[in-house]
């Protein structure tokens, strides 16, 4: 048997630290994706990367990813965060979220609006590695000599700056931490201390020596000014303020005016509104003309629909003569914004017979067999009043006349679209519009009325749409809450994050209480407290919500048992109301809604949307979330408890997850009730008792420290 000669290298591998201390290793395969480190399942990649998600200033969104490599070395990892124009490039470390899983994450956020990319960089880390065999020889005091030559080599490679060369100050600290390893007269444990000291540890994480560097692809994210996310909208119709319903002459009501409907404005900001919705100002068609309660056949006087768009005094450019003039309009706008209100403008693309593209456009329209052209129905549900675009015959022709619509409104002071059934029309064409609008205008906001299949309204999300309506408004049980919330928030069902719905990473739901088209079975002939019950989780649950007009005077009589359509719906007829009279008498939410969107502008944590974390309860008529922001002492949180029943008081116990509001386990605190006043001092599990004739709702926020 040959011995093995004095000068052949020896066959035991060298560790992890002593093949990179001297200098990083040749990177065979070349680095890169699919090289010897892994960057998998990136999060968010909307539609694989091909669409944006989406954020707003200073909003929070975690990016995680499945990072790994062979052998036992440590792998680091990043997310580099940059603007579109090559500013504002920054890291921001990731960790694993569950050691052992290999997934890795970090949550970002971007200081402005615009177009950006976020990509996940990962490395081996020699350092990281190091610190790890060094932590199991050192106590066993072996190979010691060679471990602290590697630790000085590697000190030096991050002095020297190979990747972001550290200052002045911090060289100095590497060159006494680098002294101290290389002291022989110091125990083995003080000469390991001097690398974990707190203050060079701190440069060592600054300045990281990134062996094999591996970049995923760029992914786009566009960050949105923040009403795109957050906002409270309220709906009325202009023709009602005002509206005179003469008793003597029934037949001949009157219609109110934008001038007149202006006054209100001053009472939608007091309640705390940020955005005030419109629907159609446009000429309302006499061809199936809508009387009251959806009947064909409006009458003379009667006002028809104003979804029914079009007659021979104008189109979707133009102002209904009974409510005014452009220069109304602008009066309109201009009032509104003296008061902090944005004004929002449906934007139905459908039109009456009569309107002026029936005749000018006759492509636009489908035919029947007979020559004639079908009006729009929507089973059981007929609109007699209204033709439907075609997209088949001329694409090109209808996006350019609705671009010009649009913007002709957005010269007088329209920062906000609310489209009428988005799902109705093809994709591709709002794609095209929005990001027509958004290359000039990207100010401008676009929310999608569409209750539809879940597959279009997430396609319409990713297609631009800024906001979208939501199943909300007929979610009522606490499972049905939880679970949809849950959804929309985007909270994950695992600690690793693997099963995480990207949902909230492009689509914002809009929570609207009602609609004119929709009265919930929850608030038909339902009690005041039912109202409230719905306001609270709608404001405090979504960074935006809306209410339609009538809701904070409980209006609830539907057309017939089972119905979701309003009696006397405001689609068909004038419903002037006295305001002032409802609060005289305390038959209004308004205070409630007024204090609602006042705590919704004093707290950040209430301006987010997936912040939201679900707490467990021991009764299902309580539901308990809370929605946390920022950190340490500048941290703000709400925690809500809602009484889900309106008829009778619950009661039950609550079962708090206190690190989810910054918390240590088993920590008391002091929670001030905002809707009721007092304070209570809580911990992990605490009971509570709602009466929905007193309080439907308890709304805590942080307390002082002693009671």
């Amino acid at each position: 048997m040959k011995s093995t000669p004095r000068t052949a290298p020896s066959r035991r591998a060298a560790s992890p630290a002593a093949r990179s201390a001297a200098g990083p290793p040749d990177p065979w395969p070349p680095a890169g994706p699919g090289g010897r480190l892994q960057i998998a399942d990136v999060r968010p990649a909307v539609d694989g990367g091909r669409r944006p998600a989406r954020a707003v200033p200073g909003e929070r969104f975690r990016v995680s990813a499945t990072v790994f490599r062979e052998g036992q070395e440590s792998i680091a990892a990043h997310v580099v965060l940059a603007h579109r124009n090559g500013s504002g490039s920054r890291r921001i470390p990731m960790t694993e979220a569950v050691p052992g899983t290999d997934r890795f994450a970090a949550d970002v956020a971007a200081d402005r609006e615009g177009d950006w990319t976020y990509r996940v960089e990962a490395w081996t880390d020699p350092v990281a590695t190091w610190l790890q065999v060094a932590a199991a020889k050192v106590p066993a005091l072996v190979d010691l000599d060679l471990v602290f030559a590697e630790g000085q080599l590697l000190l030096q490679r991050v002095r020297a700056g190979e990747d972001e060369p550290p200052n002045r100050r911090e060289r100095e600290l590497l060159e006494r931490a680098e002294a101290v390893l290389a002291d022989t007269a110091r125990s083995p444990g003080e000469r390991l201390a001097g690398v974990l000291a707190p203050r060079v540890a701190a440069v060592l994480a600054a300045h990281p020596l990134r062996e094999l560097l591996t970049a995923d692809r760029d992914l786009p994210l566009r960050v949105d000014r923040e009403r795109a996310l957050y906002g409270a909208w309220y709906e009325f119709f202009p023709r009602s303020e005002g509206a005179v319903l003469d008793p003597s002459d029934p037949g001949h009501p009157r219609s109110g005016t934008l001038r007149t409907a202006a006054e209100r404005l001053a009472g939608v900001a007091a309640m705390g509104f940020d955005v005030v919705y419109l629907p159609p100002v446009h000429p309302i068609g006499f061809s199936g003309r809508k009387g009251p309660n959806n009947t064909v056949g409006a009458g003379k006087d009667g006002p028809g629909s104003p979804w029914a768009i079009g007659a021979a005094t104008g189109g979707h450019d133009a102002v209904h003569p009974d409510l005014g003039t452009l220069a109304d309009f602008d009066h309109f706008t201009a009032t509104a914004a003296g008061l902090g209100l944005e004004v929002a403008l449906d934007f139905a693309l459908q039109c009456s017979p009569d309107h002026p593209w029936v005749q000018e456009h006759p492509e636009w329209f489908r035919r029947q067999l007979d020559g004639t052209i079908a009006y729009a129905e929507n089973p059981p549900k007929k609109y007699q009043d209204i033709y439907p675009i075609h997209f088949g015959s001329d694409f090109e022709g209808i996006l350019k006349e609705s671009l010009r619509v649009l913007r002709h409104w957005m010269d007088h002071g329209v920062t906000i679209f609310r489209v009428d059934n988005p799902h109705t029309k093809p994709v591709i064409f709002w794609e095209r519009l929005i990001a027509d609008i958004h290359a000039t205008d990207p100010q401008v906001v676009f929310l999608a009325e569409a209750f539809t299949r879940p597959a279009m309204m997430r396609a319409l999300a990713k297609a631009g749409f800024h906001q979208s309506y939501s199943y909300f408004t007929w979610r009522e049980t606490k499972q049905e809450l939880a679970e949809y919330l849950g959804e929309l928030a985007g909270v994950g069902e695992t600690a690793d994050d693997t099963a995480a719905d990207d949902t909230a990473a492009y689509l914002r739901p809009n929570l609207f209480v009602n609609t004119p088209d929709i009265l919930p079975d929850h608030l038909r002939d339902a009690p005041p407290a039912a109202f409230a019950v719905r306001a609270v989780l709608a404001a405090v649950a979504g960074p935006s919500w809306g209410v339609y007009a009538g809701f904070e005077l409980y209006e609830s009589a539907a057309t017939a048992p089972g119905s979701q359509e309003y009696l006397n719906s405001e689609k068909y007829q004038y419903r002037p109301r006295d305001w002032q009279a409802a609060e005289r008498s305390g038959a209004s939410l308004a205070p409630l809604i007024t204090r609602l969107n006042r705590l919704r502008r004093e707290h950040p944590a209430l301006h987010e949307l997936r912040n939201l974390r679900l707490h467990r309860t021991d009764n299902d008529a309580l539901l308990c979330f809370s929605k946390r922001a920022g950190e340490g002492e500048a941290a703000d949180w709400v925690l809500a408890v809602v009484n889900l029943d309106p008829h009778q008081a619950q009661e039950g116990l609550v079962h708090l997850d206190l690190p989810e509001l910054g918390l240590e386990p088993g920590e008391e605190f002091t929670v001030h009730d905002e809707l009721g006043g007092t304070r209570y001092r809580w911990g992990a599990v605490n009971y509570v008792r709602l009466d929905p004739r007193q309080q439907v709702a308890h709304l805590f926020t942080p307390g002082p420290a002693q009671l």
